[in-house]
């Protein structure tokens, strides 16, 4: 029996109940596969973050309730408010090795800033299973390695979305990005993220990762390296993006919601 702490955190908001939360677990050296996905499972969130290291860097690894991933926004922004919060490693910035390389964070005022690697787009025709659920004509798609994008209308559309894509037969991606340019002064676009079979997640509240690719595709769509992004799921959240060739900087805030202790058997 091994009893390890636990915590939930609002990431990209300033308010509780908004954003997204995340479960952080700080574990000596990883568990096992098997066991970090129970977790994952049994927290019922969309991310639970595992961290492991001290000074400044550390190891990272997410897991959906359904699946482990390769990348994950608000899990990396709730792990480092975690660190410098309830941990009280003060280090400027934070290195994190994952599945996608080596991660820098770093904290500006109230605001922690990731930088991730910017995701290639490829332009592609929307596949049929997809498209027979969208009540709009797209004015754009495409796919990279992780998500779909779909380009609505406007923001009105992408706002009055009710979709379930995790009963797709022939997925080629984690999840369906669908997104708009926003009329809203202090806003450039809005988008929803829907998940799909594999990750078990019909709506993810806020996706930092999706901007890795929807940072340069606004950036050249706007004519702007600096963008103002906001998800408008029921809970909302806010993000500032900024485009630097191949890596984007995901700047947000993030709140404590809950900490305490889980006790866990077998497959450590």
């Amino acid at each position: 029996m091994k009893v390890l702490p636990i915590y939930q955190v609002d990431a990209f908001t300033s308010e509780l109940f908004r954003g997204n939360p995340a479960a952080i677990c700080p574990v000596e050296e990883m568990l096992s596969d098997e066991l970090m996905q129970s977790i994952a499972l049994e927290n019922n969130l969309s991310e639970t973050a595992f961290i492991a290291g001290a000074d400044g860097r550390y190891y990272i690894r997410w897991f959906t309730p359904g699946a482990e991933v390769s990348l994950c926004g608000h899990a990396t922004l709730a792990a480092s408010y975690v660190i410098r919060h309830e941990l009280g490693d003060q280090s400027e910035e934070l290195s994190f090795d994952s599945l996608s390389g080596l991660l820098n964070v770093r904290f500006k005022e109230d605001l922690i800033e990731l930088d991730f690697p910017a995701a290639s787009f490829a332009h592609e025709p929307i596949p049929e299973e997809v498209a027979k659920q969208l009540p709009f004509e797209a004015l754009d798609s495409g796919f990279n390695k992780d998500d779909l994008l779909i380009v609505a209308p406007n923001e009105e559309t992408v706002a009055s979305l009710n979709l379930d894509f995790t009963g797709l037969k022939n997925s080629r991606v984690r999840g369906v990005v669908i997104s708009a340019r926003s009329e809203r002064v202090g806003v450039d676009f809005v988008f929803r993220w829907f998940g799909g079979p594999e990750v078990a997640i019909k709506e993810d509240p806020v996706t930092g990762s999706a901007h890795t690719m929807l940072t340069p595709y606004w950036s050249e769509l706007l004519g702007k390296r600096t963008l103002k992004a906001e998800q408008i799921s029921p809970r909302t959240g806010q993000l500032e993006c900024e485009w630097c060739e191949d890596r984007v900087l995901l700047r947000g805030r993030a709140l404590l919601y809950l900490k305490g202790l889980i006790t866990v058997t077998g497959g450590l």
